[in-house]
């Protein structure tokens, strides 16, 4: 009888410790602002992309990376190349060019152009009213990532505003995520 309630406490605290990020769309993460406001972190990515798929396995199941978008930002999941219509400060956004018969590399979505993203992955941050703040391209580590999710939700970047204040702010900075 202690092996069985042992095991199933085991698991009940495994499942309940295991953080996932809860992503949604532009436009889901647009109307839940109005609600509550909070920054957007999006994940801009394509399906050919190895890089990206590093991401999602090795960065974004991180559990101290999961945790802090989850509670910080609205999570977007953004197909670069997909066919999402998003609507987005009074414009609507589509991929009228996309081939569905494609494989591999397809147009680039035109929300993507707009914001001219030109590598993937790209993480794009969003302020609490939906205003474009900045991207960063290519994978990251968790530990690489850190710096950038926590100075973006702190609003530290408002101050950051030479290369000698970002530099003492990466000094400055102390990681807590394991690489």
């Amino acid at each position: 009888m202690n092996k069985i309630l042992y095991l199933l406490l085991l698991i009940a605290t495994t499942s309940i410790s295991a953080q996932e990020i809860n992503w949604m769309t532009m436009d889901e993460a647009l109307a839940a602002q109005k609600e509550e406001p909070k920054k957007i972190f999006m994940d801009v990515y394509t399906t050919w992309c190895g890089p990206c798929k590093m991401l999602d396995k090795n960065t974004f199941a991180n559990p101290d990376v999961a945790a802090f978008i989850s509670e910080n930002y609205y999570a977007v999941k953004f197909n670069a190349e997909g066919t999402e219509e998003i609507n987005y400060l009074g414009n609507v956004y589509t991929n009228p060019r996309h081939d569905p018969n494609r494989k591999g590399r397809n147009s680039q979505h035109e929300l993507a152009a707009a914001l001219k993203l030109r590598g993937y992955p790209t993480m794009v941050f969003f302020d609490e009213q939906g205003n474009y703040i900045q991207p960063i391209v290519g994978y990251h580590t968790p530990r690489r990532l850190e710096i950038y999710v926590k100075m973006v939700s702190n609003d530290d970047y408002k101050t950051l505003t030479t290369q000698e204040k970002w530099a003492k702010y990466q000094e400055d900075f102390v990681y807590t995520w394991s690489k």
